[in-house]
């Protein structure tokens, strides 16, 4: 197996001056299989399952650079625990950008950040929009692996080789103008359903509502027409409601019309306040209670106290310069502006009252989901404890004390998005473990972490030999993947 680190995905940069945070970003050029013979520590013995990661693995096709975060071919990486052992497998998802980059220099069709030459014309009208590059969020339900991108349908993988099966539609549900299935899916644990919606902006912009029952058949639950529909992300479930909070992130048409991509016209219009939207998940009309305008990207837990709706979410300083994060991600992604953890209660009487949960920056928050659509006392984020910089660290907050556990992983690291698995499917909320993959910029790989949720503490790092490009959103099974299934596309990549 190679071990060649790449060349640089900065332009102008011919060797590698560690520790750089933005090597983060390099492309992966192998696709691996291989068991992790370099632990520190001890694997838990009760860990057994499997833990699957999504993220752009490489921001190019062919010989084009992509300028934007979100534009970059998705990548699922899979960390198999049988107990005794632990194996990773990576694989691209065969997208038609990812199919484009093996044949030509160049895309045919425009990214999300990533305009193609030509203006209006060339970026919506003949092209058809963005390309899915299922690059964002992976679920697995009804035995299902499903890569997602949240302006498309997801495209299906098998659980064991990772090899791409093919777009899913859902047997033909998701097709024309409602094909729009968004990267972050939520599950109610006490029926086995799935629930995510997906946004269309013409003929009149909708939110659709979708569930999906436990043998995986989908069906829309709700078509909310909203007037001055802003970009939204993310979603939030509890026992009776589908919950938005839709911040004013809004579509400037001039600039859609000049040509430009897609997020290069998203204009944040605090005059015009955030809408949290109710969306009963067993029929009857929305409910939108008005408030001032906030900025936010990922919602965690939400549930029901009495008559009121509570949702908590990572709560930031400045859209601005979150924004600037994303398109210029190469030299600024890794030092994200303030943010903090929030709750919001919608009260019967249409209120809504913010409590802060915690002063300390992060992102990517994560909770037990065995509590999802319940009361959770413990959210979980990528952070840091200075004001600014890499999120070097894993933040555990006590909702109910107001007490946040710092655990740092050391100088010059990046720390991913951290996921709870319980140490038995009846133990207590916190009792279990946190796997993150963190980047150590100095020796330009990555590690998989694992720390007991309890206190935090460290009890095994997986090193890999590579690294693993910045990635965002994962998901853990009970299942164990079968570590005999043939490698579909063993080898080095021909993406360069």
């Amino acid at each position: 197996m190679s071990r060649n680190i790449p060349p640089s995905p900065i332009a102008g940069s011919s060797r590698i001056t560690a520790p750089d945070m933005g090597w983060i970003f390099a492309p992966l050029v192998h696709e691996h299989e291989y068991v992790i013979d370099q632990i520190d520590g001890e694997l838990p013995s009760g860990l057994i399952g499997t833990l699957y990661r999504i993220g752009p693995g490489k921001w190019e096709v062919g010989r084009t650079l992509l300028h934007h975060l979100f534009d970059g071919d998705g990548m699922v990486s899979q960390f198999t625990f049988d107990g005794r052992s632990a194996r990773f497998r990576n694989r691209y998802v065969r997208t038609s950008q990812f199919r484009d980059g093996m044949v030509s220099g160049r895309p045919r069709h425009p990214g999300v950040g990533t305009a193609l030459p030509g203006g209006f014309w060339a970026n919506f009208a003949r092209g058809g929009g963005p390309a899915n590059v299922a690059n964002t969020g992976v679920a697995l339900h009804a035995d299902r692996l499903l890569a997602l991108w949240e302006g498309g349908p997801p495209h299906r993988l098998d659980p064991d080789t990772l090899e791409t099966l093919g777009v899913h539609d859902f047997g033909g549900r998701l097709r024309g103008m409602l094909k729009a299935f968004s990267a972050h899916p939520k599950w109610d644990p006490a029926t086995g359903e799935m629930f995510n919606f997906g946004q269309d902006f013409t003929p009149l912009p909708s939110l659709n509502c979708w569930k999906v029952d436990r043998r995986g058949r989908l069906r829309r639950l709700a078509k909310v027409r909203m007037m001055n529909m802003p970009w939204n992300h993310d979603v939030a479930l509890t026992r009776e409601h589908m919950v938005f909070v839709l911040d004013p992130y809004m579509f400037d048409l001039r600039t859609m019309l000049s040509g430009a991509p897609v997020l290069d016209a998203i204009r944040h219009r605090p005059e015009k306040g955030t809408r949290f939207v109710l969306v009963p998940r067993n029929g009857g009309p929305a409910r939108i209670v008005e408030h001032d305008a906030l900025v936010h990207v990922h919602v965690a837990n939400a549930f029901e106290d009495g008559a009121d709706t509570v949702v908590d979410l990572v709560l930031f300083d400045d859209f601005s310069a979150l924004r600037r994060d994303l398109s210029e991600f190469r030299t600024r992604f890794t030092d994200l502006p303030s943010s903090r953890l929030m709750r919001y209660r919608i009260t019967a009487g249409g209120r809504v009252i913010e409590t802060p949960l915690s002063e300390l920056a992060g992102e990517f928050p994560q909770y037990d989901w065995r509590r999802s659509t319940r009361p959770h006392r413990y959210t979980y984020l990528a952070g840091r404890t200075g004001p600014s910089g890499a999120y070097d660290s894993v933040l555990k907050v006590d909702n109910d004390t107001g007490n946040t556990q710092v655990q740092e992983l050391g100088s010059h690291t990046y720390v991913g998005e951290p996921i709870f698995v319980p140490r038995t499917p009846d133990a207590a909320e916190d009792d279990g473990w946190l796997l993150s993959v963190v980047y150590l910029a100095a020796e330009h790989r990555s590690q998989l972490t694992v720390l007991d949720a309890r206190d935090l503490a460290p009890i095994a790092a997986l090193h890999l030999p590579h690294h693993l490009p910045f990635g965002f959103h994962g998901t853990f099974t009970r299942r164990v993947a079968d570590p005999a299934a043939p490698i579909p596309h063993p080898g080095r990549l021909p993406i360069r």
